[in-house]
């Protein structure tokens, strides 16, 4: 009976570490997808960071799908679906978000364009000043150390 009893404690013994090592593939999945989607409410923080409530639901709700064994993909669709392509902290690169992923180079580009432009308008405009025979009397003078007129 004693055999019996040990080989019962170690099967439940190893259930409940299958169980926990469930849980924690479970959690570090639920956490991924929570990193990668934007809390709607705060808008600057992803559903993991926030504390909001409608952060805690969906946090819940990942971790519901995810364990009636639906995939990641299917959990970001679900909540892509609902939220629009704005649920994504990183947007997808895709037609209706090249503008977002583009902008800052093309601005960026601009700008540099704008300022070498004022450059060559500067350099242009600063050509060397002809002086007339009066004023090269009067800077002679003054490097001579003479007193003016």
């Amino acid at each position: 009976m004693g055999i019996w009893r040990g080989a019962l404690a170690a099967l439940l013994l190893a259930a409940a570490s299958w169980a926990a090592r469930a849980d924690a593939a479970l959690d570090a999945r639920e956490l991924a997808l929570a990193e990668q989607l934007r809390c709607v409410v705060c808008q600057n923080q992803t559903v993991a960071e926030s504390n909001a409530p409608l952060a805690a639901d969906m946090r819940r709700e990942i971790r519901t799908q995810l364990a009636a064994g639906r995939s990641d993909r299917d959990v970001v669709a679900f909540f892509e679906q609902r939220y629009g392509a704005f649920v994504h902290y990183v947007p997808p690169f895709q037609p209706s978000t090249w503008l977002l992923w583009g902008g800052p180079f093309i601005a960026a580009l601009a700008g540099l364009w704008a300022l070498l432009r004022a450059l060559r308008r500067r350099g242009a405009a600063a050509e060397p000043a002809v002086l007339t025979d009066a004023q090269r009397a009067r800077a002679q003078a003054l490097r001579d150390g003479e007193p003016l007129p």
